[in-house]
């Protein structure tokens, strides 16, 4: 799937914009009725990816949220100096839009494609759902 593995510092600057994510977010997503409780906020399953969209290359994956599991993709962030609004991600499976979701000074940009965890039971439950997602978006449609 010519998936390239993301070096640590990625790892980190991934897993630092999940928790800019739910500091900006969970009070929000709290007063859901499908806030799920079990669940935290967690980026999964990125991998680089590139696409005009995103000014060349940058980072696709999922976000896990106590409400909802989303595509995300991240362009090269000195690439854009206006972000647009909205994004024509081209993956395999086909084209994807997705809205600029604000998040300090990071251009982030999120489309849900599962709005409703309420029955997932744990985090590793979520986190295997996001990765069939990633693998089923990544897969050419038949």
């Amino acid at each position: 799937m010519g998936m390239q593995t993301l070096t640590a510092d990625e790892y980190v600057t991934l897993s630092e914009r999940a928790r800019r994510y739910r500091d900006a977010h969970l009070k929000t997503l709290k007063k859901k009725p499908e806030y799920n409780p079990k669940l935290g906020v967690d980026a999964l399953c990125f991998q680089r990816w590139q696409d005009d969209a995103l000014a060349g290359k940058g980072l696709v994956g999922a976000l896990i949220s106590p409400c909802a599991l989303s595509l995300i993709a991240i362009p090269e962030p000195e690439k854009l100096q206006h972000p647009p609004d909205t994004l024509l991600l081209h993956l395999p499976s086909g084209h994807y839009r997705l809205q600029h979701c604000p998040l300090e000074g990071v251009a982030w940009y999120q489309r849900i494609i599962l709005d409703d965890l309420r029955g997932i039971e744990s985090m590793q439950e979520a986190a295997q759902l996001a990765q069939q997602l990633m693998e089923r978006l990544m897969k050419p449609s038949a």
